[in-house]
């Protein structure tokens, strides 16, 4: 149980590192992305 616990903390570490990379790599490329992206995750949130 411990192991298999492990396995996926593992996976979805991997997994946001995958995606802040990827977000990264968007932004390098298309900076206004980030910039829309950001005030929309604002606007969520409050």
């Amino acid at each position: 149980m411990l192991a298999a616990r492990h396995r996926v903390a593992r996976a979805a570490g991997l997994a946001a590192l995958a995606a802040a990379l990827a977000l990264g790599f968007v932004g390098y490329l298309r900076p206004g992305f980030i910039v829309d992206l950001t005030n929309m995750v604002l606007a969520w949130c409050g």
